[in-house]
């Protein structure tokens, strides 16, 4: 068994680490953290994992962690993972870091993006990017690996297989994404009150949202040229979820048929990815609590524009449970150990 600790685990991102590695049957559960709620038992805190673990969340020690843990999965905010993950891989501890601190391999376009100065720039060119289906051959024995978000994650898997054939054609990509409120986090704040989201369809951050240059990032490295996001999310009044339609223009002639076949060719050995027939489009209600992925493509032969639909959880394949698939990947497990199981129905 591999000891594992999930730190900032009282978030939602976190108790979703939590779920996974207590369901994984050669991952075992040490320690999870929490500064707000240290000293009561996670089942206090989450009645759903009553009878699952007798842990209490513990204070986020770095030293604690080292001495419990061979690897640290990070649930944390941005930049109290650069100050943390140091620490511990230090110490020998594996890092699977779910915030953006090591996504970006440019500091300064962390920097111009955060509005923060980066405190471990020099583990940036070590960090592994956590998107199994466009980074696997990294993963296996990667030290920090930088899961990503939850947008970029839908986003790029949309996308990517597009730039990577050639089929895209241009240097700009307009993506339209839609969040489940758990998506902003555990703590309230104003804009995430039921009484302000529900009944209600808010587009925030547009032109300006944080995962913006992980994107272009990406597709850029695919492309093998630059590609340029425009980038436009909405909060939806629902608890999980997440959808990204994804506008590329591509040569006339390209058909919707031609579509499915490159994206099917392109994902058929994936686990975790599931490309509709022609017609067929996806839902969030088909991935919720689960690690997949559902896409579905058509073409706009009159605009000559390849319209690319992902839908995810984004507690699961955008952040908790592609962490576990990263970490599989890491330790030589198969990645679908622990994760292969159906979604919630209803």
């Amino acid at each position: 068994m591999v000891d594992v600790a999930v730190i900032g685990a009282a978030g939602y991102a976190g108790i979703e680490a939590v779920r996974w590695v207590l369901a994984h049957p050669r991952l075992s559960l040490v320690m999870a953290t929490s500064g707000a709620d240290a000293g009561r038992r996670i089942s206090s805190v989450y009645p759903a994992l009553a009878g699952a673990t007798d842990l209490a969340f513990a204070d986020p020690n770095a030293e604690a962690i080292a001495s419990s843990a061979t690897v640290a999965i990070l649930a944390v905010p941005h930049t109290a993972a650069m100050d943390l993950a140091p620490q511990l891989l230090d110490a020998g501890v594996t890092v699977i870091d779910l915030s953006a601190d090591f996504r970006l391999t440019d500091a300064s376009v962390y920097e111009e993006w955060y509005g923060v100065e980066h405190s471990a720039p020099d583990l940036l060119v070590d960090a592994v990017y956590g998107l199994p289906e466009l980074n696997r051959s990294r993963l296996a024995g990667a030290r920090l690996v930088a899961c990503p978000g939850c947008y970029p994650t839908a986003t790029i898997l949309a996308a990517f297989p597009a730039f990577e054939s050639g089929v895209a054609i241009g240097t700009r990509v307009v993506a339209d994404a839609k969040s489940g409120v758990s998506g902003a986090g555990r703590s309230a704040i104003p804009g995430t009150h039921f009484v302000t989201v529900n009944e209600s369809l808010l587009p925030y951050k547009v032109g300006s949202h944080r995962h913006t240059p992980e994107m272009e990032q990406a597709l850029t490295g695919v492309a093998g040229h630059d590609v340029s996001v425009m980038f436009t999310p909405h909060l939806v009044p629902m608890s999980r979820g997440l959808l990204s339609t994804v506008y590329m223009d591509v040569e006339e002639g390209f058909t919707t048929a031609e579509a499915v076949e490159l994206y099917r060719g392109r994902y058929h050995a994936e686990p975790f990815v599931t490309v509709h027939e022609a017609g067929v489009m996806p839902s969030t209600a088909e991935v919720r609590g689960g690690n997949r992925a559902a896409i579905g493509v058509h073409v706009d032969e009159r605009t000559n524009t390849l319209v690319a639909v992902c839908a995810i959880d984004n507690l699961g394949k955008g952040s908790a449970s592609q962490g576990i698939q990263c970490l599989n990947a890491v330790l030589g497990f198969p990645e679908t150990e622990g994760l292969d199981v159906a979604g919630q129905v209803v």
